[in-house]
């Protein structure tokens, strides 16, 4: 590479760093820094970089799964275990698709409502500028995070030359939750406090979800560092909610808070349990022999039903507020 070319390209890592709202990334990673680059030039307002978008399909690895196997809940069972190897193939990229899924629906339709809400002053909180800006700071990196797996779950489907469409698949529980709990509340007020729990769980609990994939260097390079690049910005926003959430609480009465707090443990049980909705789905549309006795074994197993282990950020908030014992949820 000429001089030339490298000051070029030093330059362009120095503008996509200068991006307000892009994740963090590592310039000397090239994974990284292509999924960067292919995101920047695929949103017009923010393209700023030149050179033709970098094709992730180079950076495909077809020898690699798509997905752990290990968090798939029922990997150990002898019913899946005897699928051919190219049908176990299939369903690890269904789960990823699933989870790309996942995330874009929880970032679309729990935490960005939300945010919406803090943006507008549904609370009377009074934000100010500064905490505005980080509100709305926040909504517009949920749609890079959107895009970023969009793109993922594409690729893969490129790649694979298989039909993996979303549209099979359900919302996944904490969407499903949210609706229904935000349906049955009583009046707007309940409704925009529930829907602020649901928020603040999602954006202080995503980082372990998300850590679920970003250590497991077996998997696909470019689904590994999608995850990597999404939860080095969630841990910001993890800090933004919890402070939101603190801003309000402190003006809430006691009716407010009980619902809100119920929330919490709403948010909570359906952020942390494994989808078998999903999964169902999933096995179905491969036509697995012995699909509802797969996911009925698994989901009547008590040590499988919770996929996301770690939500020890929401209990930190909790004990900050000193109302951990008032949430109605069993801790572990």
């Amino acid at each position: 590479m000429t001089d030339h070319a490298v000051g070029n390209e030093a330059a362009e890592h120095e503008e996509l760093l200068r991006l307000p709202s892009l994740p963090p990334f590592d310039p000397a990673d090239p994974v990284e820094s292509a999924i960067i680059s292919s995101l920047a030039g695929s949103w017009p307002r923010r393209a700023v970089v030149k050179r033709p978008e970098p094709d992730l399909d180079e950076l495909f690895d077809p020898e690699k799964a798509d997905y752990p196997a290990a968090l798939i809940p029922f990997h150990d069972h002898d019913l899946f275990a005897e699928l051919d190897d190219p049908v176990r193939r299939r369903i690890l990229a269904w789960a990823w698709i699933a989870y790309n899924k996942n995330v874009m629906d929880v970032e679309q339709y729990v935490v960005n409502p939300g945010f919406r809400l803090l943006s507008q002053d549904a609370f009377g909180t009074g934000l100010g500028d500064t905490l505005t800006v980080a509100t709305m700071q926040a909504m517009v990196d949920e749609q890079y995070h959107t895009l970023m797996h969009l793109n993922a779950s594409a690729l893969t489907r490129r790649r694979r030359a298989w039909d993996l469409p979303e549209r099979r698949l359900p919302y996944g529980p904490t969407v499903r939750r949210h609706h229904a709990a935000v349906d049955a509340a009583g009046t707007p007020r309940e409704a925009a406090l529930v829907s602020l729990a649901f928020t603040t769980v999602a954006e202080t609990s995503i980082s372990s979800y998300l850590g679920l994939m970003a250590e497991d260097e077996d998997v696909q390079p470019v689904n590994r560092a999608t995850v990597v690049l999404h939860r080095r910005d969630e841990y910001c926003h993890s800090s933004i909610a919890g402070e939101l959430l603190k801003l309000v609480f402190e003006r809430l009465d006691g009716d407010d808070r009980r619902v809100l707090l119920t929330g919490l443990a709403d948010g909570l049980e359906a952020f942390r349990s494994n989808d078998f909705a999903t999964w169902a789905a999933v096995l179905d549309h491969e036509n697995v022999p012995g699909a509802d006795t797969i996911v009925a074994d698994a989901a009547h197993d008590a040590g499988r039903q919770r996929l996301v282990q770690d939500c020890s950020a929401i209990r930190r908030l909790c004990d900050d507020l000193g109302v951990t014992d008032e949430v109605p949820y069993e801790w572990s």
